[in-house]
């Protein structure tokens, strides 16, 4: 069974029924050769235990997908790479929001991509295709999710752009919504308008409409009839029970300054509650149960009755947990230069989120190999982001990057690529690593900034700077309250995560996420003016500390020279074997990268006396004769016509007999001896390089010039 459409001049097609036929749902997403296979699979009794939707979504790429062999010793796929767990969270972002409330069935979506073209879109159609699986599958879902790809060419939008298309875009986003409405949002620009991100989403949103009605026909030719859930009834008397006990103390505890102190005085109100009604006598009186525990519930109706309070304090009083106003940013402290011996680093802290970043220049060795479905390619710039579990008092063992660490990272990385120096001008390899030592909302925005502030710093001479700010929504029927520079419980209880970095001219990277089935235009648009106007000021008082890069680079980073010489050259300066240029490396310490075709040589050093070495060495060996210039050679070989002078490394001329002396003489060896230092004019270059030399002409001119 199969449905298509037709977009961008090609053939969009969903069909089910051939692959993967024990999943829940299977589609097979095609467009041009790229084919993603989308399953998912939900278990059929619900974990009562859980409070949120239990959906794992993985994306893999298969290197046969693009006729690959995967590298390595193993020669198979290993761990996802950081783009596959990226796009397994761009697949689940939209899709979550969507299942209805109280769902806690396992689920499962796998999409693979299985043929790799170069349209650029594997993880577009691999959004859509988890949609269309779990919209043809009996798992309870709302709506649909169609996806696209926006770019802009020379102020135009472009539908889902190849690799050859975003290279020559100033914006790239990924949308995905409901044919009502966006939902997820992802992606970057370089400094583009609010008016113009605006836009590009409803420009995306037609297409959208599009894919999701694609999905509705497929439903209606394949679709299962939907499971009945199993819900668990809230036991309207035990509510009761508990908002008499927390009712007059919840909104006290709820404003308490600190983020700790509030938390512990919510935890010990819960406690009170737990232990006054998880007792044989309620457990009786509720179940007729002296044995089922009440402390599962008793948590759920509490976290209800906060997160009530929470909202009702936003939507009608205008009053955030910790005080503020909704447009209000709390207190920003920012440092620089604070590590000696790093390159560059900052602290940057907002309120109860604070981030430790630094900054290493490298060189060319230091940059990072990716292999990829696309092919091979190098970073010359990464961001890292790491969230250590004291930042939020907890004990965790330290383990690897997880999927929110490298997705936080990422999105720091796209919002500073955009003023990152390009390679010819900076030809340094960039490393920023971000470590949060505290975090209340918004750490990976406080690493935008505290980025920016060590890139400066560190003497990178960027754009601009970049600044970065989340924004939180509270929605009730027609009452909406958009939130600047959000705390995690507002995160936790709101309807809307929005990050927005930018420089003062325009936005560079832009993530939004909504828990509701949408938003519309005018709260995004109002949403978008009230983050440029906190990210204004941001930006205003990180200039406070520096307000551009230094002049100077620190004295532990490495310096890096570029000579350009004649490609013929490098093999000189490579000598037979590597002889030449190890010899220069153990003589002076540096390290030297070459560029064979452009006959680009660099040579990088953290102390200036052994790299002015190493480039003179490196000129005397490519060094060219002139003509008319006076060289002191070395006589090199002698023959009955003349002799073989080395006026350079490497680069001999012939001397004739003529132009050995001012008088004719019979026998070269009469005057020359093998090894003799003696002055030589270049007379001559012949087409092939070789210069011919004068002695007498030399010293001629040294005796007029005496």
């Amino acid at each position: 069974m199969e449905v298509e459409i037709e977009l961008k001049g090609k053939k969009l097609l969903l069909e089910t029924g051939f692959l993967a036929k024990q999943s829940d749902g299977s589609v097979i997403v095609k467009f041009g050769d790229t084919h993603v296979l989308c399953t998912v699979v939900s278990e059929k009794k619900p974990n009562e235990n859980l409070d949120f939707v239990p959906l794992t979504v993985d994306y893999q790429e298969k290197a046969y997908a693009a006729g690959k062999i995967p590298g390595g010793f193993f020669k198979r796929e290993g761990k996802p790479t950081d783009r596959e767990v990226l796009i397994s969270r761009l697949i689940d972002r939209p899709i979550r929001p969507l299942f209805p409330e109280g769902f806690n069935y396992e689920t499962q979506g796998i999409a693979s991509v299985l043929s790799y073209g170069d349209e650029n879109i594997a993880d577009i159609l691999s959004i859509i295709g988890i949609s269309a699986a779990l919209t043809i599958s009996d798992i309870p879902f709302e709506k649909p999710v169609g996806a696209v790809r926006v770019g802009r060419i020379e102020g135009s939008f472009v539908i889902n752009p190849d690799n050859e298309e975003i290279d020559k875009s100033d914006l790239n986003l990924v949308v995905a919504g409901t044919e009502q409405a966006v939902i997820m949002v992802e992606g970057g620009g370089n400094e583009i308008s609010e008016e113009t991100l605006t836009e590009a989403l409803k420009f995306a949103h037609e297409y959208i409409k599009q894919i999701v009605n694609l999905q509705k026909e497929l439903q209606e030719k394949a679709g299962k009839p939907k499971r009945i859930l199993i819900k668990t009834e809230e036991k309207s008397e035990l509510r009761e029970l508990v908002i008499k006990i927390v009712n007059e103390k919840i909104e006290k505890a709820i404003f308490v300054k600190t983020k700790q102190e509030r938390q512990q005085a919510l935890n010990e109100l819960l406690n009170e509650a737990i232990n006054s009604l998880n007792t044989d006598e309620f457990r009786n009186k509720i179940y007729n149960d002296p044995t089922k525990d009440l402390t599962s519930e008793i948590t759920k109706i509490f976290e209800k009755i906060l997160e009530e309070k929470i909202r009702k304090n936003i939507l009608e009083k205008e009053l955030r947990v910790d005080g503020r106003k909704p447009d209000e940013i709390r207190p920003i402290i920012c440092k620089i230069g604070i590590l000696p011996r790093v390159h560059g680093s900052a602290i940057f802290t907002r309120g109860e989120t604070q981030a430790l970043v630094a900054t290493t220049l490298g060189t060319s060795e230091d940059e990072q190999k990716i292999d990829s479905l696309e092919g091979e390619a190098f970073k010359t710039f990464m961001l890292h982001y790491n969230f250590l579990p004291f930042s939020v008092g907890e004990v965790k063992p330290l383990r690897g990057p997880g999927r929110r660490e490298i997705g936080h990272g990422y999105l720091a990385e796209r919002a500073l690529s955009y003023v990152i120096p390009p390679k010819e001008e900076f030809p340094y390899t960039i490393r920023v690593v971000s470590d949060i030592l505290e975090s209340n909302g918004s750490s990976s925005m406080a690493t935008v900034c505290g980025a920016t502030l060590s890139l400066m710093d560190a003497g990178v001479p960027i754009k601009a700077p970049v600044a970065g700010v989340a924004m939180g929504l509270i929605q009730e029927m027609d009452k909406t309250v958009i939130l600047t520079d959000i705390l995690g419980m507002e995160d936790h209880y709101g309807d809307m995560d929005f990050k927005v970095a930018g420089t003062l001219k325009g936005i560079t990277a832009f993530q939004m996420d909504v828990k509701i089935s949408g938003i519309s235009y005018e709260i995004f648009e109002d949403a978008l003016q009230q983050a440029k106007k906190a990210r204004l000021y941001i930006l205003q008082k990180m200039a406070e500390i520096i307000s551009e890069p230094k002049k100077e680079l620190s004295p532990f980073a490495p310096r890096i020279y570029t000579l350009q010489v004649r490609p013929e050259k490098i093999r000189d300066i490579i000598g037979v074997g590597g002889k030449v240029i190890k010899g220069i490396i153990e003589e002076t310490g540096v390290k030297i990268d070459i560029q064979d075709r452009e006959g680009v040589v660099k040579v990088a050093a953290t102390n200036e006396t052994s790299a002015l070495k190493a480039i003179e060495i490196i000129k005397g060996i490519t060094q060219e004769a002139e003509i008319g210039k006076i060289y002191m050679g070395k006589v090199t070989k002698i023959v009955d016509f003349g002799a073989f002078v080395e006026i350079l490394p490497g680069v001999e001329g012939l001397l004739h007999i003529s132009q050995i002396a001012e008088k004719r003489i019979q026998k070269v060896s009469d005057v020359l001896k093998l090894g003799e230092q003696i002055p030589v004019k270049v007379i001559e270059i012949d087409e092939l390089g070789r210069p011919r030399l004068s002695r007498k002409q030399a010293l001629k001119e040294i005796e007029n010039e005496s």
